[in-house]
């Protein structure tokens, strides 16, 4: 389970989330919340949050207990999650980048060395405008996408252009984009979601028995990019800021690789990797199968 979605859960029950090293979210006493089972699936942004930076946070106790109750984890490796999520959202603030927190806002830091809260306007699965006003300036508005279908197709991004002539270029490249991973998702899902449904042949016999040949899938990891770390992290962010589930590693700290782990028979990993290419992995770099 990620630790993004407990935070918002946290902050939902108990009005105050405190972050090490970063600060305190404070949600206005004044919000209700009509039925706590649906809180899951009501993740979007809160409204009425206000944050304080506060550096000299060390300990959170409570937020370790609610991460092992949730999670099922022992207390040990819940506190090294928590340290993990710390470090890089402070990686991606040292390096000018602003780091989101799933179902609350994103932060980022000014010159001053502290931190500026936004809370990030989004849609709901409904169609109800479920956001929140943030501190500063207007965000934009994006539609998060889930499960293999937000692979292959990047989601769709609603931006304001003033001119005829870019308007008609992010059209046609939209276009294509959809319209190539439409056609890998469709092949996809049809072989491997179902995997496959058991092909039967049957083999005449003297006795006419029949039988059963299986094909299985097995999960792969396709690399679609390898990089420095400054590139990589923002990469990495960029990503699961459209709601992909993207995953980073490195080995030696100083080359990273980014990649997902899906699903595939052996006949399909070859399709997949180049459709994977063509939608997400920059000029200069190549994507691959690892095993």
């Amino acid at each position: 389970m990620k630790l993004a979605p407990l935070f918002a859960q946290y902050l939902y029950k108990y009005k105050r989330l405190d972050l090490p090293g970063l600060g305190t979210f404070l949600l206005d006493q004044s919000f209700v919340i009509e039925d706590e089972k649906s809180v899951p699936n009501k993740l979007i942004n809160l409204e009425g949050v206000n944050f304080q930076n506060d550096t000299s946070i060390k300990e959170v106790p409570e937020l370790i207990g609610f991460i092992t109750l949730q999670t099922g984890k022992i207390k040990v490796l819940a506190t090294a999650d928590l340290e993990s999520y710390l470090e890089l959202a402070q990686q991606f603030l040292n390096i000018g980048n602003p780091f989101i927190i799933e179902g609350i806002g994103s932060l980022e830091k000014i010159r001053s060395g502290e931190c500026i809260f936004r809370a990030i306007k989004v849609i709901s699965e409904t169609g109800k405008d479920t956001g929140a006003k943030g501190n500063e300036g207007n965000q934009s508005v994006e539609e998060p996408l889930s499960g293999f279908k937000s692979i292959f197709l990047p989601p769709i991004k609603k931006i304001n252009w003033k001119k005829p002539i870019a308007i008609l270029l992010l059209l046609v490249g939209l276009t294509f984009a959809i319209w190539g991973g439409y056609i890998v998702y469709k092949r996809a899902t049809t072989k491997n979601n179902k995997i496959l449904n058991k092909e039967k042949i049957e083999i005449t016999t003297p006795q006419k028995q029949n039988s059963t040949i299986k094909t299985a899938t097995r999960n792969f990891k396709f690399v679609i990019e390898t990089s420095a770390k400054e590139r990589a992290l923002n990469r990495f962010q960029r990503l699961k800021g459209f709601g992909l589930d993207v995953q980073m590693e490195t080995k030696d700290s100083i080359s990273f690789k980014l990649f997902f782990l899906l699903p595939a028979s052996v006949a399909d990993t070859a399709r997949m990797r180049d459709s994977l290419y063509g939608i997400y992995t920059p000029q200069g770099n190549k994507a691959y199968i690892e095993n």
